[in-house]
């Protein structure tokens, strides 16, 4: 909504969701099936958190001026099954640039393919917070001073594009695991403005990214409960 009042009419594509699945057997790959166990049971505890938490939430991001209510003027196309977009969806749109969020990879056939400017919004700040749940990862590092978000250029790497905005804030009182995201959106919206602006001028400067790296996933539950206990950060 904040780009569509920035910019004019936007196309948008909502992907769909993948199989979980695939998505845990894809995981397990990565981190083994005694990790993406104590991940699992997270990632369960915070479906089930955000839904006996609906109306707070709700009241939330009402306060933010995050619920959806979508502005785009044309209308919001389904993707294919096995990608979140396609080349021919994307000749179809004919867009200036493209702008991810919260959505898988983009595989390197359909990345080669695509010759406009490709963003994406990540809810952390790179390099050193790659992945999921980063702002989450930055408060139970205790760098509180990294809980923000990235805009960056999209290449095959997981988060490894150069920068072109970053954004730092804090959370809310009350904010966990579950409600962190929407704090970061909403302390984002300017950021991705200017962001997309910059690429539409072509006056941005993205950074390659220096320094530590790290991705990160879900925290298994018994690394998650001993951080909340022990930092109260949850």
């Amino acid at each position: 909504n904040s780009l569509t009042d920035a910019f004019g009419p936007i196309d948008v594509i909502r992907e769909k969701p993948e199989g979980r699945s695939l998505f845990l057997k894809r995981r397990a790959k990565k981190v083994g099936y005694a990790k993406i166990a104590g991940q699992l049971v997270t990632m369960l505890l915070i479906v089930a958190m955000k839904r006996i938490q609906a109306g707070k939430i709700k009241r939330r991001l009402r306060e933010q001026g995050l619920l959806w209510n979508c502005k785009a003027e044309r209308p919001c196309f389904r993707s294919i099954p096995l990608t979140p977009i396609s080349v021919e969806q994307v000749q179809r749109l004919r867009p200036a640039m493209i702008l991810l969020c919260g959505c898988r990879m983009i595989r390197p056939d359909i990345l080669s393919r695509i010759n406009v400017p490709m963003l994406n919004y990540h809810a952390g700040i790179t390099p050193g917070y790659r992945g999921m749940n980063e702002g989450y990862w930055a408060l139970a590092r205790g760098v509180p001073e990294d809980f923000g978000a990235t805009l960056h250029l999209v290449d095959a790497g997981v988060d490894t594009g150069a920068i072109v905005r970053q954004v730092r804030g804090r959370p809310l009182p009350g904010d966990t695991i579950w409600t962190y995201a929407y704090t970061q959106a909403a302390m984002s919206r300017q950021m991705c403005i200017d962001g997309v602006g910059a690429m539409l001028r072509g006056d941005a400067r993205p950074e390659p990214l220096f320094g530590e790296s790290e991705q990160h996933y879900h925290p298994e539950i018994w690394s998650y409960l001993w951080t909340g206990l022990s930092r109260g950060v949850w």
